[in-house]
């Protein structure tokens, strides 16, 4: 079985400082498993490694795909793999860095079996939502899976409609949930995950959005509006929409950020829910040591 080392843990937590320190000492080469980083010309907003980090470290899956293009699990996994046996080949450890917990339990332990996409049935829930409301949809799904339910916010339309989708085509979304949490491993994996104290992590969180806008976010979402046709595209990191309104005048500058703020901490309890399910991590409270984890590592 292929072993790797992956380094998680929720948005501003330090994970791209400590996959860049032990690659540098474990002979290691970073593949990105973040969903956002993915996608070309959005930098700054998504928080990808620096030039220098790049340099110091060879990095892949970043740029692979342009914004509004498909990306999902079961791809992202595929590009892994072969990112992986590559790097492994050539006596390197692969080292998956990132915080998308749905992208690492497709590594991990592979992909289960949903019903397929259905369009139509799509287009009928959206257009439901649209005339009235997000949550009523959600109410629907509680009705029918309320575990599923539980773990979806009422106002995340994406997830709300899939996991309908997939209720639709005859399986509970809780049910598939627990097949995809519990399947074998696929990679000896030594799993560090980053969880540094909530106040401590809001700031980072805090700090990290005011960097953004101030060092390009603004400029990123201009550049995205004009490449899509004059409109965001669906699924766009978060982020964008707030810096695009905040171009055109319609949403000053302070409210965008604390809006930003607000929405990546909501996505980084996400995260640590993530990461909370997964088996065999072991959790690193900054300030980390990354001779002491590299020694770990390789002794393991």
């Amino acid at each position: 079985m292929p072993r790797l080392l992956v380094v998680a843990g929720p948005t501003a937590s330090g994970k791209t400082a400590l996959a860049v320190a032990l690659a540098r000492r474990l002979g290691g080469e970073i593949v990105n498993a973040d969903s956002q980083q993915v996608y070309r010309g959005l930098d700054v907003g998504t928080a990808k490694p620096t030039a220098t980090e790049r340099a110091l470290v060879p990095h892949h899956l970043l740029d692979v795909v342009e914004p509004g293009e498909g990306m999902d699990a079961a791809r992202w996994a595929a590009l892994a793999d072969a990112a992986i046996g590559d790097i492994a080949g050539r006596g390197r450890l692969p080292i998956v860095a990132g915080g998308t917990g749905l992208y690492l339990r497709a590594l991990l332990h592979g992909v289960v079996a949903a019903p397929g996409r259905d369009p139509a049935l799509r287009a009928r829930l959206e257009a439901e939502a649209a005339a009235l409301g997000r949550p009523a949809l959600h109410a629907r799904l509680a009705a029918i899976d309320p575990e599923a339910a539980a773990r979806i916010r009422e106002n995340d339309l994406v997830r709300i409609v899939r996991a309908l989708e997939i209720a639709a085509g005859g399986r509970r979304p809780s049910e598939l949930y627990a097949e995809h949490a519990f399947q074998p491993d696929r990679y000896a994996a030594t799993i560090l995950a980053l969880d540094p104290p909530r106040a401590e992590l809001h700031a980072r969180i805090d700090a990290r959005v005011r960097e953004m806008f101030a060092g390009g976010l603004l400029d990123e979402a201009r550049a995205l509006v004009a490449r899509c046709g004059g409109a965001l595209p669906p699924k766009a990191p978060i982020g964008y929409a707030e810096a695009a309104l905040c171009v055109t005048g319609a949403l000053a500058l302070e409210e965008a950020i604390r809006r930003v703020q607000v929405a990546h901490r909501r996505y980084a309890r996400r995260q640590v829910i993530w990461l909370r399910r997964e088996r065999g991590v072991e959790w690193i409270v900054p300030p980390f040591d990354a001779e002491a984890l590299a020694r770990r590592v390789e002794e393991r």
